[in-house]
């Protein structure tokens, strides 16, 4: 009854997204009022209907009811209730369900907004909405049905139907398969729904430039609509991405947070590509420029987004992260390809429209550093996109699977990032509209000089690496430039107000919160930098069999196996445990227990490692095999991991920086003083 009434309720909601998609955009092309007006509630009605379903299938999963197929495929007895909740995004079915839940749920709001004064895109908004609505429950309907059940044939086979084939008889298992133990991590709780949140929102800034070139109205008006949107899809995104490091980091085993699998950089191409967006219309906003160049990564990142979920799902890639392979790889690139082409072609239509309102004056203005910066995200992502297509390509044509490792993303990306950084600690320095290397390096050179005293102080502490020595001082430039900036303009304001200058920050901060929370979020990266140069050049590891009280050493610490314990547990695990001591010299640290967990059902067994850290540095301890405990033997693999719980720290100061740039600005503008760029405040003699 249950799997009925949610299997009911997503064949209702794909009419209804099939019926909105349709009656919007024929609405829109006749100008029918009545027809706008019944694809919105048509569309308003599909997040309850979505809601019903997926509340029916987390019931089913609850409850346990393992005649439903993907029940029995991903939870069992003695899954705990919240793991059991988690199972919802746990397998195919129920992610592209869930997917579709937070897509109605942003089709929800954006069908009872406010359209008074933006009628003119509310028909094509609807309508592309309505239309990756209504392919993704189609997905469900059809294809990947969550709600189908096990029956059993009268040749004793099994069949997986909604309803009941000639003769046969509905199988009730008594226990299910288990979810995957890899995604019994607590990071797996949120981790997911954080990128299908982002995800699903990069449609909402693809809906609205679709319906900027079907309209004609290809101002600002769109970007001002969507800027928030964009700004949250590439936070739950970041976030996501951060999450499924910390994951990575907790439950592999490999000793470090980021492999360069291809389904990680599956969801790392759109976040490239809507970081490139975000800067570009600010452009757009300031200086009329980029039009064409900002419709163009709309599309791109929108695109994406599917590319990713079709690599995850389509089984031509092999990773720990991906679904099982399915039948919905055609369909979706079949959906990728409309929805590229179609956009494409009304940005072309639109191309003579879309002419920038001002030229780029100078090569050094904030305009010019800024296309600078998305040509370096796009080369990033080029370097990504062919990293993932290629093995594909060379198998299709050659026969012969090739296999590119972590070396060629490294040796081509890396570069770029450190471009990336550079340009962070120059922009902000610069003007819009005109700049020079005069105006530039009379500004710069106080945070250049003080980034060579830094330099100079990290030599002296033994650090002498040319790769080392450039990251810390391009970490060190951005942050001596982002705080640089920050005080003048602070200091600007407290002679003109005779604010406190405590009252003053604030006050400038407030009134400026997309600029500032930047700032913040350029702090954020270079946290999270430090930690990658930190485990990527100084990661050091060593491996040994000990005996219970032998010890091994790395670096200054000494490793000592001090205990191992082999048990069952009651949800299903055989755990070895083993007790490991850290000391520095003769401090002790204390104990950690790394262990090997192997889960029955699953036959699958799952590495985790114990983790002594600090803001200095990890040390990081894999139980790799053990002998029986009578003979006492174990070994360990060890990596000493320095600087990386800075990478997470990064990742709480990027939320608070885009915390603080998303918030809704003052009504009151910031005053003229925070507004004049660096170039004009050393020209008036401010500073």
């Amino acid at each position: 009854m249950i799997a009925n009434l949610g299997f009911g309720a997503l064949l209702i909601a794909f009419l209804l997204a099939m019926y909105s998609s349709i009656i919007s955009l024929w609405g829109g092309w006749k100008k029918i009022p009545v027809f706008l007006e019944s694809s919105r509630i048509g569309l308003a009605m599909i997040f309850p209907l979505t809601s019903l379903a997926v509340g029916c299938l987390l019931c089913l999963l609850i409850e346990g009811h393992f005649e439903i197929q993907y029940v029995y495929s991903v939870v069992s007895r003695d899954l705990p209730v919240h793991l059991r909740i988690t199972a919802l995004w746990g397998g195919q079915a129920g992610s592209l369900l869930f997917w579709s839940w937070l897509l109605s749920l942003i089709s929800f709001l954006l069908a009872n907004n406010h359209w008074d004064h933006d009628k003119d895109f509310f028909p094509w908004v609807t309508g592309v909405l309505a239309v990756t609505l209504a392919f993704f429950l189609c997905l469900s309907v059809f294809f990947e049905n969550p709600f189908g059940r096990i029956w059993q044939l009268p040749d004793g086979s099994g069949f997986v139907s909604m309803m009941k084939p000639a003769g046969a008889v509905l199988m009730h298992p008594d226990n299910g398969s288990g979810l995957n133990p890899l995604l019994r991590h607590p990071g797996m709780v949120l981790h997911p729904p954080l990128l299908y949140m982002g995800f699903v929102s990069f449609i909402i800034p693809f809906a609205y430039a679709v319906a900027a070139l079907i309209s004609g109205r290809v101002d600002d008006r769109w970007i001002h609509l969507t800027r928030r949107w964009t700004l949250m899809a590439w936070l739950f995104l970041s976030l996501g991405l951060i999450l499924g490091s910390r994951w990575a980091y907790d439950v592999l085993g490999w000793g470090g947070y980021w492999g360069w699998d291809p389904v990680e950089i599956a969801a790392f191409m759109p976040w490239l590509t809507g970081t490139a967006l975000l800067h570009s219309i600010i452009t757009q906003e300031r200086r009329g420029m980029f039009k064409r160049w900002n419709m163009a990564l709309v599309i791109l990142t929108y695109d994406l987004v599917i590319f990713g979920t079709f690599l995850t799902r389509s089984g031509i890639l092999s990773s720990v992260h991906s679904f099982s392979q399915g039948s919905i790889g055609p369909i979706f690139l079949g959906f990728i390809t409309v929805t590229f082409a179609i956009p494409l072609g009304l940005l072309l239509w639109r191309w003579e429209d879309l002419r920038a309102e001002n030229p780029i004056h100078s090569f050094l203005s904030r305009e010019s550093l800024f296309l600078f910066n998305n040509l370096i995200f796009i080369g990033i992502f080029f370097v990504c996109f062919w990293g993932v297509v290629y093995p594909v390509i060379s198998e299709f044509v050659t026969g012969q699977k090739i296999t590119i490792g972590p070396p060629f993303y490294e040796r081509a990306a890396g570069p770029l990032f450190a471009a990336m950084l550079l340009l962070m600690g120059i922009a902000p320095l610069s003007a819009w509209g005109y700049s020079t290397w005069k105006t530039i390096g009379r500004a710069l050179w106080k945070p250049a000089l003080f980034t060579i005293i830094i330099l100079l102080m990290i030599m002296a502490s033994g650090v002498h690496s040319f790769g080392a020595l450039f990251g810390f001082g391009l970490c060190t430039l951005v942050v001596s430039t982002t705080l640089y900036e920050y005080s003048r303009s602070l200091f600007a304001r407290s002679v003109q107000t005779g604010e406190r200058a405590i009252r003053s920050f604030f006050r400038l901060t407030i009134r400026n919160r997309r600029r500032y929370g930047g700032y913040i979020i350029h702090l954020g990266v270079v946290m999270m930098s430090l930690g990658i140069i930190g485990i990527e050049l100084f990661q050091t590891e060593t491996q040994g069999t000990l005996t219970r009280g032998q010890s091994q050493t790395l670096n200054q610490f000494t490793i000592t196996y001090k205990d191992l314990a082999v048990f069952d547990t009651a949800d299903g695990r055989n755990v070895a445990r083993a007790v490991v001591g850290i000391k520095r010299g003769d401090q002790s640290l204390g104990d950690v227990y790394p262990r090997r967990d192997y889960y029955y059902e699953s036959q699958q067994p799952v590495t985790v490692p114990g983790i002594l850290g600090s803001m200095e540095e990890d040390i990081y301890v894999v139980l790799v095999d053990w002998k029986s405990i009578s003979s006492q033997g174990a070994t360990f693999k060890i990596y000493l991991n320095p600087l990386i719980n800075w990478l997470w720290l990064g990742g709480w100061v990027f939320l608070l920086g885009t915390l603080v740039a998303a918030w809704p600005e003052s009504s009151v503008d910031e005053s003229a003083l925070s507004r004049v760029s660096s170039r004009q405040l050393h020209e008036e003699g401010i500073l």
